[in-house]
């Protein structure tokens, strides 16, 4: 697939004379069906290393990982699963195709909880932030200070992170991803205060960095099973 991608005979619209879709398929049902714990980016690149040194192929493993993936979803609605609980574990781009099935079951898990939407919700509106405030090139504290936080909420939240950070870290550590999203539950009247009490774009620049970096942590927690803003309706 990579060699054959990289001399520019990928598929196009119908056609798809080598079957590289069929192929990606193939790959996909082996690495999910038979729990094969490979890493997707290292067994791509492997195989383009075998063409070092040839200019006629291209490098192809960011565009065969996409087709894999791509194919990955189309199975994975085949086999039943909610189209928002799949587009939340595929939008952190798996690479170990082993895990995802599990990921799927606890986002499932995770969705029949009672704080699920407002946390959904609250995580698509911190990505939003992050990302407005990356466009607009707003700089970001590298470690919090406790001492900018002026607000009881944003002081209650920092708390509830780092009350809930070791519980998720020790849960993925052990691959329980259900535990994992399942602690989450535990910050939601953190997060929805914040977001009620404290403006994020403060004036001062210090704590508006401060706040952002907050945000940051948060997100980097509530995201490190599945994009959980996926789920927000």
């Amino acid at each position: 697939m990579v060699g054959i991608w990289g001399l520019g005979l990928q598929p196009t619209g119908e056609k798809d004379p080598f079957a590289l879709r069929r192929h990606a398929l193939g790959v996909v049902r082996m690495l999910l069906e038979k729990q094969l714990p490979l890493s997707l980016q290292e067994t791509l690149s492997h195989a383009q290393n075998q063409f070092t040194g040839n200019a006629q192929v291209k490098n192809s493993v960011a565009e065969v990982k996409t087709l894999m993936l791509d194919r990955l979803r189309g199975l994975l609605k085949e086999q039943g699963y909610v189209p928002a609980h799949i587009e939340a574990v595929l939008a952190n781009n798996p690479d170990d195709l082993s895990e995802v099935t599990a990921k799927l079951q606890a986002v499932q898990a995770f969705a029949g909880l009672p704080e699920a939407q407002d946390l959904a919700a609250a995580n698509k509106r911190c990505v939003n932030i992050l990302r407005k405030a990356t466009e607009k090139n707003e700089a970001m504290a590298e470690v919090l200070n406790p001492a900018l936080m002026n607000e009881s909420a944003e002081q209650a939240l920092a708390q509830a992170v780092a009350d809930v950070r070791p519980v998720v870290t020790a849960a993925l550590a052990q691959h329980d991803y259900t535990g994992a999203l399942n602690a989450l539950a535990k910050l939601r009247a953190s997060v929805d205060a914040f977001f009620a009490d404290v403006m994020v774009m403060a004036d001062d620049a210090a704590v508006r960095a401060n706040r952002l970096k907050l945000l940051q942590e948060l997100a980097t927690l509530m995201n490190g099973v599945a994009d959980i803003s996926q789920l927000a309706v």
